[in-house]
């Protein structure tokens, strides 16, 4: 369930606005304190500290939420059922819009097992998605085993946080068209 789930839609954006607040500054700063994130998102500490007892928690939460925007991107894509190329670029663009939102290293995130066993079933989604895109055609099936796999999550988080001024959908064109045609110019043609 969605760590913003069940809650009155007031308390869950001001929720919302915490972790979100807190994912930008551990990303600038990972020792940042509850007492800064609290300020920076506007909200008074002691009411940071009656929902998390220790920046651990707070942590938590975080991550948890950068997971649900992760699902959340993933389900939107319908990777199972929408034509391949549309399903490609809607999980491009929800991903650098879950990156965007929530820029935490998710390096942090494996030693955590409920974690690993929602990165586990997300990444075995993916990996069957670009097995079905590799069977219709869109992407070539000459590559090494698991090439596109650890190509396309760098090229997503570069985009997300090196294309600042495009949107996500903007951003997810860059990244789908770099995927499928390269970044070497068309060669000349022989006369």
């Amino acid at each position: 369930m969605s760590i913003l789930g069940g809650m009155r839609a007031d308390a869950a954006r001001n929720l919302e606005l915490l972790l979100s607040t807190g994912a930008r500054m551990l990303a600038e700063d990972p020792s940042a304190s509850i007492a800064a994130i609290a300020a920076r998102a506007g909200v008074d500490r002691r009411t940071v500290y009656r929902r998390f007892a220790s920046r651990e928690e707070l942590l938590a939460a975080v991550y948890q939420a950068r997971y649900d925007a992760v699902e959340q991107a993933v389900e939107a894509a319908r990777l199972d059922q929408a034509p391949v190329a549309v399903a490609l670029h809607r999980y491009v663009e929800g991903i650098i819009a879950a990156n965007r939102t929530w820029p935490v290293e998710t390096s942090r995130l494996y030693a955590e097992e409920t974690i690993r066993e929602r990165r586990r079933h997300l990444i075995d989604q993916v990996n069957a998605f670009l097995q079905r895109a590799t069977h219709e055609g869109l992407l070539r099936a000459d590559l090494p085993p698991g090439w596109v796999a650890a190509l396309l999550p760098p090229l997503m988080r570069h985009a997300a946080e090196n294309l600042p001024d495009l949107s996500p959908a903007q951003a997810a064109d860059v990244v789908v068209d770099t995927l499928l045609r390269g970044v070497g110019a068309p060669l000349p043609t022989a006369r």
